[in-house]
């Protein structure tokens, strides 16, 4: 039997599984598996780089793959037209789904004592489920839960009934603590949650990163930097002054993977030639937008993508003035004066409210609900 396995998805679920391992006692370390998902995100050589930090026994690639590659599952997701008909086809989906996915599985889940699954809306919950593996999950993001509750969300429309299923008798599957394989799911703040599952088990971020040595620290950035002295020069070009003493203020913007890359691009610029006007700015693309922000904005500095925004928290004097973002939850940032989330009144400018406004459209529907069954 082996100890522990994560199975991780983006960046910042590795940073969390390594803020993990780290709170552990020293001879418990080096003895789980780091499994890495490229079904959401490309992760190059970060997995050698991983592995040689020595936290972990393994680290290993999963081929994880989305629906939309099994062309035999779409005529499940043909809306019939009833609720009874469509949960049947839910069902039949959710058996299907986890029978096509095995084989792309590189691990014997049984095999270890404990499964840590990140965003378990993705394939592996279904598989894990179906197959009986119990496990925690955790949340995919800093606070994702408080700004947008995909269980509901995905789930909206009688929402109980779908939970129950899930829950109870394991015939669908609902992510987000509400499958019946799932022991908990590990969340940084449950009072901020408007809605919480009763699995919803918190432990604060900053709980694990207050206890980091600086040794610690620096096994996190020998894993998360793949460029120290391109990353070492930014901060530089931050820490600059002026002939005369005076320092430019400095801005940083953290992209989202947001709507279409023309319309990204238009958001970015917009906020770019808003708080040029303010001080100098610098630019940290997200992991996962696929927007070339080198072509888009030459000259401007940037740091690189693949990195987690909470590595500048390792750096002691790095000092922005603004860190502006739209949807990313910047509780976790350390290293700015001034913490600026855009949030939906700024999306409704370049979209349309009801497809970024979700927990809106979740409370609608639960108002629905609850006039259905009062009739």
């Amino acid at each position: 039997m082996k100890d522990r396995i994560y199975v991780c998805h983006t960046y910042y679920h590795a940073y969390i599984a390594f803020l993990k391992e780290l709170a552990l006692p020293r001879e418990k370390r080096g003895q789980a598996t780091l499994l890495l998902s490229s079904m959401s995100n490309h992760f190059e050589d970060f997995g050698e780089r991983a592995l040689s930090t020595g936290l972990f026994e393994e680290v290993l690639p999963f081929d994880e793959k989305r629906e939309d590659f099994f062309p035999e599952l779409a005529k499940y997701r043909v809306d019939k037209g009833n609720i009874v008909f469509n949960m049947w086809q839910r069902i039949k989906f959710t058996r299907r789904y986890a029978k096509l996915e095995a084989p792309y599985v590189p691990v014997d889940f049984k095999q270890y004592g404990e499964v840590y699954v990140f965003c378990d809306s993705d394939p592996i919950g279904y598989y894990l489920n179906q197959n009986k593996i119990r496990y925690h999950a955790l949340e995919d993001g800093l606070n994702c839960l408080v700004h947008f509750d995909a269980a509901r969300y995905d789930n909206r429309g009688h929402f109980g009934l779908k939970a129950f299923l899930s829950n109870k008798l394991n015939l669908i599957f609902v992510q987000n603590g509400y499958g019946k394989y799932c022991l908990d799911m590990e969340v940084n703040d449950i009072g901020a949650i408007q809605m919480p599952c009763p699995k919803y088990r918190e432990l604060p971020r900053k709980q694990l990163v207050d206890r980091l040595t600086q040794e610690d620290k620096d096994i996190i950035l020998q894993a998360f930097v793949r460029d120290m002295d391109g990353l070492k020069e930014k901060i530089d070009q931050c820490n600059q002054v002026s002939e005369d003493g005076k320092t430019t203020p400095k801005i940083l913007i953290l992209t989202d993977p947001l709507c279409t890359l023309d319309v990204r691009e238009k958001i970015f610029r917009d906020i770019v030639d808003t708080y040029e006007k303010q001080g100098q700015i610098f630019i940290k693309p997200h992991p996962r937008d696929e927007l070339d922000y080198s072509k888009v904005f030459p000259g401007y500095p940037m740091f690189d993508g693949t990195m987690p925004m909470e590595m500048l928290n390792f750096f002691e004097g790095l000092r922005f003035d603004i860190v502006v973002t739209v949807f990313t939850d910047l509780k976790g940032i350390t290293f700015a004066d001034k913490l600026v989330r855009l949030g939906d009144e700024f999306m409704d400018k370049y979209e349309d409210p009801m497809i970024h406004n979700q927990n809106k459209r979740i409370g609608i529907l639960e108002k629905e609900d609850e006039t259905i069954s009062k009739q």
